[in-house]
């Protein structure tokens, strides 16, 4: 028997939006080939319990967004809330991989892990003497030098005066969004943890700094995570 769900309008919610990952696609046709990038989009109204997702797909990165968010608000649906957190814990199966969700006590918030991806997004390949050996990747990930390379090329951030190092510019970055209460830094010297604490006194990243960042992220589509 089939079930019919009521489609949710998008209009009488207080929509956010976030990009969850921006891919280069490449079709191979007669005569060349053609580019295009694969936008994937997360919508929601934390205080309604909604939320969609959608991609899009454009030649440019903004329209490949704004074709994703567009496809989200068609893919509403609500998530049953006790007060600000699910009823109970629900495990996710997807192929191979797992997602376990758990309802958060009262006064939790979002908690981000490795903000300093165990000391890569320092820039640095500096270790202390008893750190433990560079994290090898999980599956098909980047290892932990291509990291340190990924994360140098947001040097901008630093050079154009919106933090004084990337270890402040990331650990202020985790700070930007207000759901989040706790932050794991995931070091790989005493110094980054010095500077991730001083960061933090410093507050979330101003909107110039995070408009950069998006940027210089965009300059990473398509690339192997």
């Amino acid at each position: 028997m089939a079930i019919l769900k009521k489609k949710l309008d998008a209009g009488q919610y207080n929509l956010k939006d976030q990009v969850v990952a921006i891919n280069r696609v490449t079709k191979v046709v007669k005569g060349g080939k053609n580019m295009s990038f694969a936008a994937l989009v997360v919508v929601g109204d934390p205080g309604a319990g909604v939320v969609g997702y959608g991609s899009g797909k454009a030649k440019e990165v903004p329209q490949a967004i704004r074709k994703g968010i567009e496809a989200a608000k068609k893919n509403l649906f609500r998530i049953n809330l006790t007060e600000t957190t699910i009823p109970h814990q629900v495990l996710g199966r997807y192929g191979s991989g797992h997602v376990l969700l758990k309802p958060a006590p009262e006064g939790t918030g979002v908690i981000v892990i490795r903000v300093l991806a165990g000391g890569a997004l320092s820039g640095s390949e500096e270790r202390h003497a008893i750190a433990s050996p560079p994290p090898e990747p999980i599956g098909s990930a980047m290892n932990y030098n291509a990291d340190i390379a990924r994360a140098r090329r947001l040097m901008p951030l630093v050079t154009e005066g919106f933090a004084a190092n990337l270890t402040e510019a990331a650990t202020r970055f985790a700070i930007t969004e207000p759901s989040v209460s706790t932050i794991l830094v995931g070091i790989a010297t005493p110094q980054q943890f010095e500077d991730a604490l001083a960061a933090v006194l410093k507050g979330p990243l101003p909107p110039a700094a995070l408009e950069r960042l998006t940027s210089l992220r965009q300059g990473f589509a398509g690339e192997p995570r």
